[in-house]
């Protein structure tokens, strides 16, 4: 009887959780592909090692991940890209379908073969979900469907009748980098092995393959390569493999492995050996639901597809790195082996500092460890913390030392899993290097312009990440360190211009740089990264207090904050264009990271009516679930993870702080299962799909007198309240 009666409480308490256990049926993974938010469509897994996803054979901006909703064409289906960067690289291990007889005249160079072998595609034809991507090639009339798991992708493709199925493996493809040099093998009937090595964004990258089919390999021509032992090698080799014509399906596993070969195989065979492609299907699409099932929310379904595709886009990255057996291609371009961790790439930190990361160490705070492990490994092996790395590379994009917060926020919440001594002495030598002006910013609190691009955003970003190690170094008893770093922490007030009202960049001789003009963005002596004077002004995460103090106190300090959404959007470039300024409301930029906490600002003044209505303009006119439905470039999950916590209300200003600077919810309820084992709740009581505005705050039953909650808070478990009114 109670067990029938808790059954039927259940079910009278959440009929809308009927559909909790597929939340991938609200995901839209062709989110971002138009515009610019540089998503990927194709298939994966949570964080996995493959991202197996369609290429158009294009190059450019808007094609960092290789495809854009605007394509017409598709020229094959590579292993691994990048989700929603600024930059371009990977798309390695190329596959495309064909029923063409190709001869020596397609092979003379990749364009040439590209323009060859690539089918004309409608978007009518074309479906994804997470963990599946399908899409009918008109000119040779094959159906394509792809899958994943955590190390290996699944190809299934059907050919018309009659047809002689060929695959070709064009080991010369690439986004945007440079073959060194490839090579291919066949070493069973039903088995290719090979690799490529390329320099581009990471300037070493090795990525070995073996390929193994659901029949005998009929023929196997290559191109562009000579015999050299057992393996033909060459910059691009292409091979190009036919089969027997009787069977319509065709279907292929591929595993990858930056290690060597023989990671390679050992991680063919960790994963599925079947060629059930429905199983493996099912089995991508149920690790996607564990992981999208960590937080689910109840209410406005249009809002209910962005918030789970926004999350879906959340876990792509940081992907998997090493194999099945530790081992991974470490920094000095030779395997290595991971020791009681998983070592992972893709770490975007100049982005994914700021909400990414945090929402990680709420959900998988095993990837957090990860990442840090990675990231000490780096250090390990260079002697430099990553800035954003990529795939057993430091490319030294972006400003900062970003690794610092993400350490100090995992330290001030207890994440464990790492060494606390070993990670604070990884985190004083990011500060104390003697590249992008350190050392006249230790030497005398300020980067002069004429010595230094970007000097002001970089000095803005170094007093964060300072302010992070001092918490640290008081939290290991080491107080003498830790007023150093908080004084270093306290330079951007040396930049502050109190005629102008602005951050401004300083010359060696101390003089402002002129002339001034705050929507004058640039990369050069302008002073700033990827934004101007208006976006950057607002760069003091530690201190909100001292910042609206500069600005003349609260009054005058909202009234520009007002400005900042009212200025007209003409940003000006300095040099070369400012592409990632996008997302604009005046003179912000939601489309990129310097801007994401402005909005937030407003509670440190006693406006937080103000951070409500500019939450909810935001997360209702710059985030859809549709094509279009990034204002920017996603940076591998930041811009989905603003979204997510923004329309959870409540947002981690400061990452390392350890608070969350409240909003309000777009949600009826949402409920975070959190790794403890508890659950936390927020609910949007008053129907807040129309009501914006907010009544009364409660935390577990009782009156919450403050705009923030704390991680302790939240990983105690409970429920905050809001009473949800019609804006003012």
């Amino acid at each position: 009887m109670k067990q029938t009666l808790l059954m039927v409480g259940l079910l009278a308490a959440g009929v809308a959780g009927a559909a909790e256990a597929d939340p991938a049926q609200y995901v839209n993974p062709m989110c971002g592909t138009a515009e610019h938010g540089h998503t990927i469509p194709g298939a994966c897994v949570p964080f996995g090692m493959i991202q197996l996803s369609p290429d158009s054979g294009k190059q450019g901006w808007d094609w960092c991940s290789g495809y854009h909703y605007t394509d017409e064409q598709i020229a094959g289906f590579s292993h691994t890209h990048l989700s929603g960067t600024g930059c371009f690289d990977l798309a390695d291990i190329s596959v495309m379908p064909t029923v063409l007889e190709l001869g020596e005249k397609d092979f003379v160079a990749n364009e040439r073969f590209v323009k060859a072998t690539a089918s004309k595609f409608s978007h009518a034809q074309e479906s994804a979900s997470p963990g599946y991507y399908r899409v009918h090639l008109a000119d040779p009339d094959i159906e394509v469907e792809l899958t994943a798991s955590q190390r290996a992708g699944y190809h299934r493709y059907t050919f018309p009748a009659g047809k002689t199925k060929t695959l070709v493996f064009n080991l010369g493809f690439h986004i945007g980098d440079h073959n060194l040099e490839t090579g291919v093998r066949q070493i069973a009937p039903d088995t290719l092995v090979g690799w490529r090595h390329s320099k581009g964004w990471a300037a070493h990258q090795k990525v070995f393959f073996v390929a193994r089919f659901s029949e005998p390999i009929g023929t196997l021509r290559t191109y562009l390569g000579k015999q050299d032992g057992e393996f033909v090698k060459g910059k691009e080799v292409k091979a190009v493999l036919t089969f027997p014509a009787e069977a319509r399906v065709l279907c292929a596993q591929v595993a990858l492995s930056s290690a060597d070969l023989e990671g390679a195989q050992k991680n063919l065979a960790a994963e599925p050996q079947n060629w059930k492609f429905e199983e493996l299907q099912a089995a991508a699409r149920a690790a996607w639901n564990q992981q999208l099932g960590k937080i689910t929310v109840e209410g406005n379904p249009d809002w209910k597809q962005t918030f789970y595709t926004a999350l879906y886009h959340a876990f792509v990255a940081p992907c998997t790195f090493s194999d099945v057996d530790g081992r991974y291609k470490g920094y000095k371009n030779e395997p290595v082996k991971a020791e009681g961790y998983t070592q992972v790439t893709v770490l975007s930190l100049w982005d994914t500092f700021r909400a990414l990361m945090p929402l990680l160490v709420l959900t998988n705070p095993e990837m957090t460890r990860n990442s840090i492990r990675s990231g000490l490994a780096q250090f390990d092996q260079t002697g430099q913390l990553p800035i954003w790395e990529l795939v057993g590379n430091e490319t030294g994009c972006m400003i900062g030392y970003h690794c610092v917060p993400v350490i100090a926020e995992a330290i001030r919440k207890n994440v464990g899993g790492f060494d606390l001594h070993h990670a604070y002495t990884a985190m004083k030598a990011a500060a104390n290097g003697n590249e992008r002006g350190l050392p006249e910013y230790r030497a005398h609190g300020v980067i002069p312009c004429d010595k230094e691009k970007e000097s002001v955003s970089k000095l803005l970003e170094y007093c964060y990440d300072d302010w992070c190690i001092a918490q640290v170094a008081a939290k290991l008893g080491k107080p003498d360190e830790a007023a150093d770093f908080l004084k270093r922490s306290r330079n951007f007030r040396n930049v502050f211009d109190a005629q102008t009202g602005f951050f401004r960049a300083k010359k060696s001789d101390g003089s402002w740089l002129t002339p001034f003009d705050p929507k004058l963005a640039g990369y050069g002596e302008v002073g700033f990264t990827e934004g101007n004077a208006w976006q950057w002004n607002w760069f003091v995460l530690h201190d909100p207090a001292a910042l609206i103090g500069l600005l003349g106190g609260n009054e005058k300090f909202v009234k520009r904050l007002d400005q900042l959404f009212v200025e007209k959007p003409d940003v000006k470039s300095a040099g070369r264009e400012v592409v990632d300024v996008s997302g604009l409301i005046g003179q912000y930029a939601h489309g990129n990271e310097p801007s994401h906490h402005v909005v937030y600002l407003y509670n440190f003044a006693g406006r937080p009516d103000r951070t409500r209505a500019l939450v909810r303009q935001v997360c209702t006119t710059l985030y859809s679930g549709k094509v279009d439905g990034l204002c920017g470039n996603d940076d591998c999950g930041q811009m989905s993870a603003w979204y997510i916590f923004s329309a959870l209300g409540f947002y981690p200003l400061n990452p390392a702080g350890g608070r969350y600077e409240l909003g309000a919810p777009l949600f009826d309820r949402a409920t975070l299962r959190l790794p403890n084992g508890k659950t936390f709740s927020v609910v949007g009581a008053g129907d807040p799909a129309k009501n914006a505005g907010v009544k009364a705050i409660t935390l577990n039953c009782q009156p919450l007198d403050r705009l923030y909650i704390t991680y302790e808070e939240i990983m105690a478990g409970g429920e905050l309240r809001f009473e949800m009114v019609p804006a003012n």
